[in-house]
């Protein structure tokens, strides 16, 4: 059996149930929206037309490669043999320890000299050695023709693009120490 507050929740049901089904603002938005169409005006430019291909045809092809291997093989051939110069290094001698690093991880820290005798301290890592003129020192053949109390001078022999050995000078400037 269905008693009174029952029979009245069922009557206001159908009620509430159109209630909830009203625009709810739709028209509204839906009004917003045509006016900012009408108002805002959309332009779309044009697209330029795509460039003419012009081909492009190699007239050289009946020249001679310039990276040929071949070609740069006779060269060099053609160097060495004009090459007179005659210097190499002494692959025969025993090498010395500071041979064993590059040159740009030695440091000059400091300068001892002796009667008729001066020696370079370079670091290495944690180690101290003491260098004089004669030593050899870096990975390229470099012998020491001088040490002064600030640097120490080195004549390297390297070789060059050609395959020739060729020299070049380098210095060690002394360290100064960090405070």
């Amino acid at each position: 059996m269905i008693n009174v507050s029952s029979k009245f929740i069922l009557l206001l049901l159908p009620v509430f149930t159109l209630t909830g089904c009203g625009n709810g603002g739709i028209a509204e938005t839906q009004d917003w929206m045509e006016q900012i169409k009408k108002e805002t005006r959309s332009g779309v430019s044009k697209i330029a037309p795509p460039k003419v291909y012009v081909p492009f045809f190699y007239t050289g092809k009946s020249n001679i490669d310039p990276f040929n291997p071949a070609k740069l093989l006779v060269v060099l051939a053609r160097l060495k043999a004009e090459s007179s110069s005659g210097l190499k290094p002494d692959m025969e001698r025993r090498r010395e320890v500071l041979e064993s690093y590059p040159l740009d991880t030695l440091k000059m820290v400091g300068f001892i000299e002796k009667p008729n005798l001066r020696y370079a301290l370079i670091q290495v890592d944690k180690t101290v050695f003491q260098a004089k003129i004669g030593n050899y020192i870096g990975q390229d053949f470099g012998m020491i023709t001088k040490v002064t109390e600030t640097e120490i001078d080195i004549k390297e022999i390297v070789q060059d693009a050609a395959g020739e050995w060729t020299e070049r000078q380098a210095k060690l400037e002394l360290q100064e120490a960090k405070k």
